[in-house]
């Protein structure tokens, strides 16, 4: 049997459990928008599609994941809630291996029980593990809201928040809390000033309008998305944490270990720096206590401070799911919260509003490569 048809194997495997835990299969469509990718992942992106464009001049992407088009297609449907399932190949440019590879998932949106829903989601993806592959696993979790909570109590700005939040998503860890401004930006001081701060998406729009004003199309081969989000990226370089921020989010990024340990590991840094942590802590701690309700091996479970996603829209809980005897990061199952990302669909003029909503996602190919 090839490695695509273990992939298909267990996708179609994956897929009848979901259904069985009643997930409603749906499909949508090869084709996407590009931009609602590029907007909420960041002009990187933009390398790892494979992009194209109508009749009317629109980028279109082959669909490079699954959770923005299924959740595009529940807010067409009208409903407010629904638990979906999917299987089908999605496409990105990778440094390693074919651009298309198969992806099978479950999303749960709309209920309004957020800490049992996270553990119910990761509980499903475990058993999806123990379906898919027997060798042990470990999983690793974390909680952007609880970080969130920790950053809006130290009063740090929007911007160095992105510029830290990407820093711990690359693994960088406590050496994301570097920053400091680059030399070359003396240069363009007004137009970094300008943008410093705003709605990432806000901001590149008008770098893009200044270039277009200037009459250029590309600079140096670059486009003027691109060249607008190195600005971004520059303006976020301008500003720094100070002296106590820097020392507690070294302390708070530190913790990592059993869940029960952690949640009292940043009830004391909250207490001893003065923090108003509760409300997320509260939620932290809910949720360990349904987690364990379903019986999971909490043994097998390790809470990582430092453990982000890049994407703006993930708000609480996230995970990621590996073989034991792989290295952490190189995971096969990952998911998490990501209330925020209804802000950024629906049709234009309409309001746009948070809503509940977790996800799972399994990558097939390491499955199916996972022997070798």
């Amino acid at each position: 049997m090839t490695s695509s048809d273990t992939a298909a194997e267990t996708g179609a495997t994956l897929l009848r459990l979901f259904e069985s835990r009643g997930c409603r299969r749906v499909e949508t469509p090869v084709l996407q928008p590009a931009d609602i990718f590029i907007d909420l992942s960041g002009e990187d992106i933009r390398r790892r599609l494979y992009l194209t464009q109508d009749g009317q001049g629109r980028d279109l992407c082959l669909r490079p994941e699954y959770t923005i088009p299924v959740c595009r297609r529940h807010v067409e449907s009208g409903r407010e809630a629904g638990e979906y399932c999917y299987l089908g190949p999605v496409f990105r440019q990778r440094q390693e291996g074919f651009g298309e590879f198969l992806q099978v998932g479950a999303e749960s949106i709309g209920r309004a029980d957020p800490c049992p829903a996270d553990a119910d989601m990761l509980g499903l993806a475990l058993d999806g593990y123990v379906v898919g592959w027997r060798e042990p696993y470990k999983a690793r979790l974390g909680d952007m809201g609880l970080l969130e909570a920790v950053l809006d109590a130290l009063e740090v700005p929007s911007s160095l928040r992105r510029r830290i939040t990407r820093g711990l998503a690359a693994g960088k860890g406590v050496k994301a809390l570097a920053g400091g401004e680059a030399p070359e930006t003396s240069r363009y001081a007004g137009l970094l000033a300008a943008i410093e701060g705003q709605d990432p998406k806000a901001a590149r729009a008008f770098v893009e309008d200044v270039i277009s004003i200037a009459g250029l199309a590309q600079v140096g081969g670059r486009s003027a998305a691109e060249i607008a989000d190195r600005f971004l990226a520059k303006a976020e370089s301008r500003s720094d944490l100070t002296e106590r921020s820097r020392s507690v989010l070294q302390r708070y990024l530190a913790i990592r270990g059993d869940l029960d340990d952690c949640a009292d590991a940043v009830r004391m840094l909250a207490r001893e720096e003065g923090l108003d942590l509760d409300a997320a802590l509260d939620r932290f701690e809910d949720r360990i206590g349904f987690i364990a309700a379903r019986s999971i091996d909490l043994k097998r479970l390790v809470f990582a401070a430092d453990f982000a996603r890049v994407l703006d829209y993930y708000t609480g809980f996230i995970f990621e799911i590996r073989q034991a005897s792989r290295p952490e990061g190189w995971y096969v199952a990952a998911g998490g919260r990501y209330d925020r990302l209804f802000e950024h669909l629906g049709r234009e003029g309409e309001k746009r509003v948070p809503v509940p909503a977790i996800g799972c996602s399994f990558w097939l190919d390491r499955f199916a490569g996972a022997e070798g």
